[in-house]
């Protein structure tokens, strides 16, 4: 039987450490971690699971950090998790059933999904596919000094194990701007990839315009991911919007069908842009889109259900309504009563309906 080899990056991470590790420690056959200077707890934690605990000089680079942990990992496939990562019992399971398949089918890498956002009673609203267990090559190393990754390459797989980021109180602040900018500085060159990182980190801290100016580059970068791409040109939308300029917050989303099929996100947000002109059957055109817009998840997009399901259903509700055509607002409703029978705002429609004495 083939052996995984678990490999994480720690700093200051005693509050959710033993949480992660007591998750998945009988799933796996080794388990490696780096840490990156711990000061609290954690490397006391790290120890009580594995003799595999080795000192790591921070260079600002994550990248560097877990091709350090997986240098010192001996399995045949090395699987990445964060401290403020959790495997429950089922997916356990479904890991160590994936441990049979990689004995018989021998892949480069297996994608997983990964739940990163869930409602109050734990569904997972948001999530997306990343490279998670990797066959032990050295050709396979991370890139990127934050958001880093690996180019899948060779056989690749997908599988139904399920890593859920449960996240932690730790303060992350401005970290990965600084970093970026750290980078800069020592006279680094962003690539493509790194155009739209950093770009979204500009935009998450309110710097519209030098958010702005990155993101188009990273649009226009040949070499750059049609998922970045298609990305990029939402966030530009929204910098767009911030900075009070509509007709080029829909030039930006429009552009992003020059890299795919049209995603829900980019059609609900331009839906949304049409409603709030008061344009509202230009609006209903772009909801219904949205409605039919394939889920694009396994592609490794930021692909929201909710963006093909919940949310164009409620704005339809509204905009048929508002355009005189109650039929087709009940229909609209009736469907998202179906999906989502317990959610306030359906509850808050029926209730408008009734009172109307439509139901």
């Amino acid at each position: 039987m083939v052996k995984i080899s678990l490999c994480m990056i720690v700093k200051d991470e005693e509050a959710v450490l033993a949480r992660c590790l007591n998750s998945v420690k009988d799933c796996v056959d080794e388990i490696v971690i780096a840490d990156t200077g711990s000061q609290d707890g954690t490397i006391e934690i790290a120890k009580s699971f594995t003799p595999n605990v080795y000192p790591f000089a921070w260079t600002d680079d994550f990248s560097a950090a877990r091709n350090f942990s997986f240098s010192k990992a001996t399995g045949e496939y090395l699987l990445w998790l964060d401290a403020d990562d959790f495997i429950d019992k089922e997916n356990g399971k479904r890991l160590k059933n994936l441990k049979k398949q990689l004995e018989r089918e021998r892949p480069d890498f297996v994608k997983c999904p990964y739940d990163t956002s869930f409602d109050v009673a734990g569904k997972p609203l948001f999530t997306f596919f990343r490279e998670r267990l990797i066959r032990n090559c050295a050709q396979f190393r991370w890139e990127g000094c934050v958001h880093e990754c690996i180019a899948p390459a060779g056989k690749v797989i997908l599988s139904d194990f399920r890593v859920r980021h449960l996240g932690s109180e730790k303060p992350r602040a401005d970290r990965n701007l600084q970093i970026y900018r750290r980078y800069l500085e020592r006279g680094n060159k962003l690539n493509a990839r790194d155009k739209f990182y950093y770009g979204r980190e500009l935009y998450y801290h309110k710097l519209y315009t030098e958010a702005a100016a990155l993101l188009n580059d990273a649009i226009a970068d040949e070499f750059a991911w049609y998922v970045n791409r298609i990305e990029a040109c939402a966030l530009l939308s929204k910098c767009c919007l911030e900075q009070g300029d509509r007709p080029k917050a829909v030039q930006a989303l429009l552009q992003s069908f020059r890299f795919g099929e049209p995603r829900a996100s980019v059609l609900c947000a331009l839906g949304g842009i049409f409603r709030e002109e008061n344009k509202l059957r230009e609006a209903a055109f772009w909801y219904k889109a949205a409605l039919s817009a394939r889920d694009h998840s396994e592609e490794g997009d930021f692909d929201q259900p909710a963006d093909r399901t919940f949310r164009p259903l409620l704005e339809l509700v509204c905009c048929c309504y508002a355009l005189g055509d109650t039929t087709q607002a009940i229909e609209y409703h009736k469907r998202a009563e179906k999906e989502f029978p317990d959610h306030p705002s359906v509850q808050y429609n029926r209730t408008f309906f009734q009172t109307k004495n439509l139901l």
